[in-house]
């Protein structure tokens, strides 16, 4: 069963967000890092990506297959159908503004 393009970038965003977090919060407890905060914010950037490149490959893939699918289905060309709604919808248009 298929997740939702919602829920898989939200649960990719979630972990990412924890990879960076949990690294960040454990070295501020440190007190070498206590008066470096910007070197452990770097130090906590570097372990998060690495535990995304190395543990977030499937919510990854689920969100680029979900953001791939969204943009094929916007690029896929109108039907005739389609078409021809949008030039009654323009036509409806110039002539209530012609009747005013």
């Amino acid at each position: 069963m298929k997740k939702s393009a919602g829920l898989s970038l939200l649960l990719y965003s979630v972990l990412r967000l924890a990879a960076f977090l949990v690294p960040f919060g454990l070295m501020m407890l440190l007190p070498a890092f206590q008066g470096l905060w910007w070197l452990a914010a770097i130090f906590a950037a570097l372990i998060g990506l690495s535990i995304s490149v190395l543990f977030l490959r499937r919510p990854l893939s689920d969100v680029s297959e979900s953001l791939a699918a969204r943009r094929a289905a916007a690029d896929r060309p109108k039907t005739e159908r389609q078409l021809e709604d949008e030039l009654e919808d323009a036509a409806n248009e110039r002539a209530l503004r012609d009747d005013r």
